[in-house]
Formats: C-alpha cells, structure tokens, sequence
C-alpha cells in the first residue's frame, strides 16, 4: 500500500465511494462520518429505525479495515457489560480482567439513549482519553479507537436523554433520512443495504488510518479562519436560546473538523467553508439539547461573516 502523504489523501475519496456501494444515495451523511473519523472524534446517527445507521457504521468499519464490534444498549445493560470484569479465577487464586466489548477499534453503541444514565456515563472517559479505568486499575484502548453511536427519536418509548456531558463527547451528529425515490426503488429491486456487506474491500488500516490522522493536523488554518471560528464561538455564548454556548473543547473540535473537510477535498489549507460545512452537525446537539430545532447553527451561520 502507498503511505505517501497523496496517496493517502487521495484515498479519502475512495473511501466514501466504496461506503456509497452498500449505504446508496448518503454520500454527504458518509462525508460527515469520514471526516469525524478522520479527526479524532465521534459520531452520533440519529434517525428513525431502518434507515441504515448500523449498516452505515458497519461498512465504514470495514473499508478502514479496522476491528468492528455491535453492542446494543438495552435498558438493562450494566457498565460492566461494556467495560468489562475482573473474575476470580480459582486455579490461580487472582482476580483476571476480561475484557468488554469496548475494546475494539470501532465500537458500534446501537440504539445507545436506550440505555440508563449510568451506562451512558461508562462511556465517557473511554470516548475523551481512549482508556477505561477499573476498579482503580486504567486499560488503554487501541489508538484507533472510536465511537459510532445511535440514537432514535427521543419520543419514542423506552428511549433516555443523553445528558449534556455524553453529547458533548460526539464531535459530530448527523442523519440519514429517508432514501430518495430512486434510491428507494434500487434498494428493493435488491441494490446495496446490508446484504451486501461482505463485497466492500477494505482500503486502510490502523496504521494507516492513524497516518491520516497526522496528516488532518497538519492541515494549515490560517488567523483569518481563527478568528472566524472565535466569533462564531462567542456568539453562541450570547445568543438568546443558546445559553452557555459552545466551549472551548467544542471550537478546538470544529477546527480539528474543518481541517478533516479540506483533507477530504485534497487541499491543505482550511477556508471558510470548510468551517461552515461541519459547523451544524458540531453545534446543533449542543446547542439544542433542550430544544429539537436546528436554528440556532443557522442563525449563528447568518449572523457571523468571514472577514
């Protein structure tokens, strides 16, 4: 495989074309996921049931090439269950560590406001440091790791809100929607869906995903575009239905986004639109969590002007 610096890059394209075989007529929605992949964040899908959000996080597991592993959160899921547990093993008279279902590279948390607030919260330290810490003893988890999660609509029984502190962990939120007619009509003449899984060929690996990954820091953001993403983070702090805003850790996710973007188009430098392209799936579900409309990104997107 080639591991120059094009090559590499040029492979982003690839990717969500060979994704776009399986998940049909989603390239901007498999776009999104790529990007937030690429850097170093985690993705929430967030639809109705049976629009193809787990095969969407399947089959970009198995184009990177990397470990996949589906966990379906139920109401009566325990952390250990995710985390694992140390069992007392008679033969050795010591406690081993089994490990959970956490400890892949891509961990699928399917239908995850399913599950009570205090599995939710398992997630956490895992999602921000890539490590678990049990029973005072931290695990790390593989370099590649990352999270694809699911979430149906919050009126819809069973399900949980996700409180503000796991939200803010999804770098990006992004939904599928239903297929276009056409889309539609080659999905049941027997086209792409999750039959046909197995077809995809894999095109990088962890190695290689994480060069990628060195490669989206490197791209140049210039103290134009800074400025930019600063005014757009402090106006979210004063708008009126917005209240506290988007944090710092949130503006250093946007840039790290925007860098993914222009990767993807094969450029090395961020614009502007870079930056407008990723802001809403960054700020919607932190800035609505209290509120389902998609305006405030837009209202902020409208108000603040690149210089």
């Amino acid at each position: 495989m080639n591991d120059r610096p094009a090559a590499l890059q040029a492979t982003a394209q690839a990717i969500i074309a060979e994704v776009g075989t399986v998940v049909l007529g989603k390239e901007p929605v498999i776009r999104e996921a790529l990007c937030t992949v690429l850097a170093g964040g985690h993705l929430l899908l967030e639809d109705l049931p049976g629009l193809g959000k787990t095969t969407l996080a399947h089959a970009l597991a198995r184009v990177l090439g990397l470990r996949f592993r589906r966990m379906q959160f139920t109401a009566d899921l325990l952390p250990a269950d995710i985390l694992g547990v140390s069992v007392f093993e008679t033969n050795t008279r010591e406690f081993t560590f089994h490990p959970g279902p956490i400890f892949t590279e891509v961990l699928l948390a399917d239908e995850i406001n399913r599950a009570p607030p205090k599995v939710q919260s398992a997630l956490l330290e895992a999602m921000e440091e890539r490590q678990v810490t049990i029973e005072g003893k931290r695990y790390a988890l593989p370099a590649a790791f990352f999270v694809i999660a699911t979430q149906n609509p919050s009126f819809q029984q069973g399900t949980y809100p996700l409180p503000e502190s796991q939200l803010d962990r999804f770098a990006l939120v992004s939904h599928l929607g239903y297929p276009a007619a056409a889309v539609e009509r080659a999905m049941l003449k027997g086209e792409g869906g999750r039959a046909h899984l197995t077809d995809l060929n894999p095109l990088l690996d962890a190695q290689r995903l994480l060069n990628m990954r060195q490669q989206v820091g490197k791209v140049h953001v210039s103290e134009r575009v800074i400025d930019y993403v600063q005014q757009l983070l402090q106006a979210s702090r004063s708008h009126p239905e917005s209240a506290p805003g988007l944090s710092p850790r949130a503006g250093l996710m946007l840039l790290n986004l925007a860098r993914a973007w222009a990767y993807i188009d094969q450029r090395d430098h961020v614009l502007p639109d870079d930056v407008q392209a990723v802001f809403p799936g960054l700020a919607n579900h932190r800035l609505n969590a209290r509120n389902a409309t998609a305006s405030i990104a837009r209202d902020l997107l409208q108000a603040v002007t690149p210089a």
